[in-house]
């Protein structure tokens, strides 16, 4: 009788850790952005697709770029389990250089701080002088 006891606690106790192990997964279709070479005052805008692979509602807490040059915009309402989201990001062009930049994304998923990255390139627009 106590190894049948000892067995049911086992085995509820397994299935209360797989219910509280349930959590919200982001998988980006990229981690990257390369703009490669974008002319001065171009549309700086894209965006990050992701799904959530996870079981649970994935919440984007806060979304956070490296300088005030990167404006991140996230998503407003949770993500189901195995529907997408968009991060968008929009880079001011205005600075003719190289860009790279790290926005970092705070979230309930498994992992939750996950770092992405743009780059790239702002050149001066062509004069039209040859």
């Amino acid at each position: 009788m106590k190894k049948l006891f000892a067995i049911v606690i086992l085995i509820w106790a397994g299935m209360t850790t797989t219910q509280a192990q349930k959590t919200a997964k982001m998988e980006f279709k990229a981690e990257t952005i390369d703009y490669g070479e974008i002319k001065k005052g171009s549309d700086g805008v894209r965006v990050f697709e992701f799904t959530n692979t996870g079981e649970v509602p994935l919440v984007i807490e806060d979304v956070k770029s490296s300088c005030g040059c990167t404006i991140p915009k996230k998503p407003k309402d949770p993500i189901m389990p195995g529907k997408t989201g968009e991060i968008e990001v929009k880079y001011d062009t205005k600075r003719v250089g190289p860009i790279r930049k790290t926005v970092t994304v705070y979230s309930n998923a498994e992992e939750p701080v996950k770092a992405l990255k743009i780059k790239g390139v702002v050149i001066e627009e062509d004069s039209g002088d040859s």
